[in-house]
């Protein structure tokens, strides 16, 4: 038994933290904030994505969402009052540059001013996110990540930010989850701007990474104090049976998906073979882009959700019985282990965070007013045991934040999943932790907790 695993009661162990251990929630901009006119903010590429029947489940938007924009300060007490560390947010594009380029809007920077100086003032650290998907509709009529016009206009974007929040922000993050940009948005068409070309996709992957090597430039400028990060999401994936067809299936998708953003990242290219074998000419790539990709980090973000089964076919199924989310993503926490030791064997990380990780479950049970999410409760705390286990085996894990603070916009899912650990009444607003905030908020108070 390791220093920090103390024998407990009934056969359950008690699983303590490093020191310094950061608890926190995330959230993202589109999915809380409303507010989709004020203060001279221009529609996203998700507005305009949103306004077209059949495109989000339910038929929802984002133009109320939580109303973040207009009860920041009551969300903010309420994680000074949940005890977290740290808070992950994402500034929207179109408040800050509302024509994607050109002048800067000080009206919506100030929101992110205000913010920032809550957050702190509650002894809260602010990680903010560049770009959480909701690039300005205006850059999308000139071709959005397509263009690599695109990537430098996310610099000037980020510099301006940088400029006014750089004197407190400690961190800055230039991207999430660009794999989920490029293919979602432009491969397979599930998310804004819906588009279903692989060609697209292609260039759109090479020119997020561009902008995120771009604005780590200016982030190094203008806040040479200030942490460079991004964040990548990862699922671990597995052949659906023995044949040759799905291991060959298998490698490709787990270079699209897992090594595409990674990898040219800490320097190591683009995997050739699978870039070949989805016919990308590369013609995106010019002279320096790669060095400019793989200048240093300080940080990696790192999201997971589940692990998938590849076939050739597209033919698997989960088993029946096999435990899942409302979204139908198998729970299976012994792969974020695997991964997290993966990623450190793998790359020359300075430090990990794990910015997102949570599930959508049914909420159907309460005790008078408040959720008791048992099983959202379980799939946390046994994640985090897996995280335990990686710090334990020197993966440098700085922290977990939990996703997501509150139940949200969720994308084409609309507002049918509820990942939050805090219910939103959308009829009144209201905000009401749920058990799983609770068992949360105490268990950072005690750095551990309890696992069987």
């Amino acid at each position: 038994m390791s220093s920090s695993e103390i024998a407990s009661s009934e056969g359950s162990t008690r699983l303590t933290f490093p020191d310094g251990f950061i608890w926190g929630s995330a959230t993202s901009s589109f999915q809380i904030e409303g507010a989709p006119t004020t203060d001279g903010k221009s529609p996203s590429i998700w507005d305009t994505y949103c306004s077209v029947p059949g495109n989000i489940k339910d038929g929802s938007n984002g133009d109320v969402a939580c109303d973040h924009y207009n009860r920041y300060v009551e969300d903010v007490a309420l994680m000074r009052q949940l005890g977290f560390d740290a808070y992950r947010f994402s500034i929207a594009w179109t408040r800050v540059v509302p024509d994607g380029v050109g002048a800067v809007n000080s009206a919506g920077l100030d929101f992110y001013d205000r913010l920032v100086d809550e957050l702190l003032s509650a002894g809260i650290q602010p990680f903010p996110t560049m770009y959480h998907w909701d690039l300005p509709q205006s850059l999308e009529d000139n071709g959005g990540w397509v263009n690599r016009d695109t990537a430098y206009a996310f610099a000037d974007y980020t510099e301006a930010v940088v400029d006014r929040l750089g004197d407190r922000v400690k961190t800055f993050t230039t991207l999430n989850e660009p794999f989920v940009s490029a293919n979602h948005g432009y491969v397979v068409g599930e998310h804004a701007p819906g588009h279903t070309s692989m060609e697209m996709g292609l260039a759109a992957s090479h020119h997020l990474l561009l902008g995120h090597g771009l604005a780590g430039e200016r982030i190094r400028a203008g806040a040479p104090d200030a942490r460079l990060a991004i964040v990548i999401n990862f699922t671990p994936l597995e052949p659906a049976t023995d044949s040759e067809a799905d291991r060959v299936e298998t490698y490709h998708r787990n270079h699209l998906e897992n090594h595409w953003y990674s990898d040219p990242v800490f320097g190591l290219g683009y995997p050739e073979d699978t870039a070949d074998h989805v016919g990308w000419d590369r013609s995106e790539i010019q002279d320096g882009d790669m060095e400019i990709i793989s200048a240093p980090i300080d940080l990696l973000g790192v999201n997971f959700y589940t692990r998938e089964f590849a076939s050739a076919d597209d033919s698997f199924e989960l088993p029946e019985g096999t435990p899942q989310n409302t979204m139908g993503w198998e729970l299976h926490p012994p792969s974020f282990g695997k991964l997290l030791r993966w990623i450190n064997d793998r790359y020359d990380v300075p430090s990990i965070l794990i910015t997102e990780n949570g599930c959508p479950m049914p909420d159907n049970i309460r005790d008078e007013n408040r959720i008791v999410d048992d099983d959202r409760l379980d799939y946390i705390r046994s994640h985090m045991a897996q995280v335990h286990g990686a710090i334990e085996d020197g993966v440098p894990i700085e922290g977990y934040l939990v996703w997501s603070l509150f139940d949200n916009f969720e994308w084409a899912w609309g507002y049918g999943p509820t990942f939050g650990i805090v219910e939103v009444n959308y009829e009144t607003l209201e905000r009401i932790p749920k058990k799983s905030a609770l068992w949360f908020s105490e268990s950072k108070s005690q750095n551990g907790f309890e696992i069987s």
